[in-house]
């Protein structure tokens, strides 16, 4: 069937009206290895450009780590590239189970269940453990990928501010005749680089008889004495039901995700989550590299205490140089700009400096919310972030935004 003219020229202008706002995203090519030295071509068709990257989700420096590599090799010479299966089928290796149980160890939970991604894993659980008759509350900063799965599932939804521990009381009280209630947040928001209180809601969760489920994608690997996650930060290890995480980002940095948590939860995932049930499993590369990265992170938490020296180190130059940041003690550090063209702008002069800083903007943040939002890595050293700084800095002064207050770059700007 042709694409008619009339709806082609509908969605070029849309286009179009994106490119006019100065707010159109445009895809870099990495022609490397994901470190923090890379070389990308932007934009497409340009020379390669050699940048330190200072967007990745990489925290722990092991997207390229030789062992993590040579892992993968082994992986794929001994179990294949594929399942060709879904996991219920014939797509079950001894090594899923394998990394099923190392991840239930080493975040403090009974079981633990592989998904294709994170995201496929909020996709699921939600639908999987909840009825019409029960409720889901949650933090209204949390992840898009838990709201999608919110969206799938056929119990009632509320929300509570952002971290505001007495809106979530009052609505654990408004629903506390509800069969089952389930708190629900993120442990490091991935935004704006804050942490979930996570020892007041277990509290609360406790007070009220509901359930907490914590999505530690930007925390696994990093977070805690020991990058157990937030739960390890806040003392609440064991105590929290339902955890989500990635092995996209500092477990290796290339795919899948998992359910872990209460036995009976992670059963009825296995039974009823949609993506567990119809999606391929991961394949065995990805969970031998993975294997490998628990194996390196069992030995020492040394790359966890290298980024919080990093992520220090930066958080305190940016603040030095006269930046609007979002207070935070994550490697997450979000430098705001409130301007979705301004962020744009700065983004693009940034790469001219040398340094690879991804502009955000609605609908990715609220809007009169726009920002460079920074990430630290262990990959980095001292010299990355230094000459990172000093972009920074003279980007900064191009735009007359340094020591200026949020209200001051919104008048010059505008939201």
């Amino acid at each position: 069937m042709a694409f008619p003219v009339a709806m082609r020229d509908q969605y070029k202008n849309d286009i179009k009206a994106i490119q006019d706002q100065g707010i159109f995203k445009q895809e870099r090519y990495i022609h490397s290895a994901q470190a923090a030295d890379i070389e990308v071509e932007f934009p497409t068709g340009s020379k390669l450009k050699k940048v330190i990257n200072m967007c990745a989700n990489n925290y722990l420096g092991l997207s390229s780590h030789p062992d993590v590599v040579q892992a993968a090799h082994d992986g794929l010479d001994t179990r294949g590239y594929g399942m060709s299966s879904v996991r219920f089928i014939c797509g079950t290796q001894d090594i899923h189970r394998e990394l099923e149980n190392r991840m239930s160890e080493f975040l403090g939970t009974e079981d633990t269940i592989l998904f294709p991604s994170c995201m496929d894993a909020n996709a699921g659980v939600f639908e999987a453990i909840l009825g019409e008759d029960d409720v889901m509350i949650s933090d209204r900063l949390v992840h898009a990928s838990i709201i999608d799965g919110i969206r799938l599932c056929s119990a009632m939804h509320d929300t509570f501010k952002h971290s505001n521990m007495d809106h979530l009381e009052k609505k654990l009280q408004l629903h506390e005749n509800k069969r089952n209630k389930v708190v629900i947040t993120d442990g490091v928001f991935s935004m704006d680089g804050d942490t979930a209180k996570l020892d007041e809601m277990v509290a609360l969760c406790e007070k009220y008889g509901a359930m907490l489920f914590v999505d530690e994608s930007h925390s696994s690997g990093f977070i805690g004495k020991t990058g157990r996650g937030t739960h390890e930060q806040y003392g609440v290890l064991g105590k929290v039901d339902i955890i989500t995480t990635t092995f996209g980002k500092a477990l290796g940095g290339a795919s899948g995700g998992c359910v872990s948590g209460r036995k009976e939860l992670v059963e009825m995932c296995r039974q009823k989550a949609r993506p567990y049930l119809f999606s391929n499993t991961i394949a065995p590369v990805v969970v031998s590299g993975v294997l490998k990265v628990m194996e390196i992170l069992s030995k020492s938490t040394e790359r966890r205490d290298k980024l919080e020296a990093n992520s220090d180190y930066w958080r305190k130059g940016l603040i030095d140089a006269g930046f609007v940041l979002r207070p935070g003690d994550t490697p997450i550090v979000p430098v705001m700009l409130f301007n979705a063209k301004l962020a744009q702008d700065v983004s693009r002069d940034l790469y001219d400096e040398g340094i690879y800083a991804i502009g955000f903007f609605f609908p990715v943040v609220p809007k009169g919310a726009a920002r460079i939002r920074t990430q630290i890595s262990a990959g980095h050293e001292r010299h990355h972030l230094d000459k990172a700084l000093d972009a920074f800095i003279k980007v900064g002064k191009k735009y007359d935004i340094l020591g200026k207050t949020k209200q001051e770059i919104i008048e010059m700007y505008g939201m």
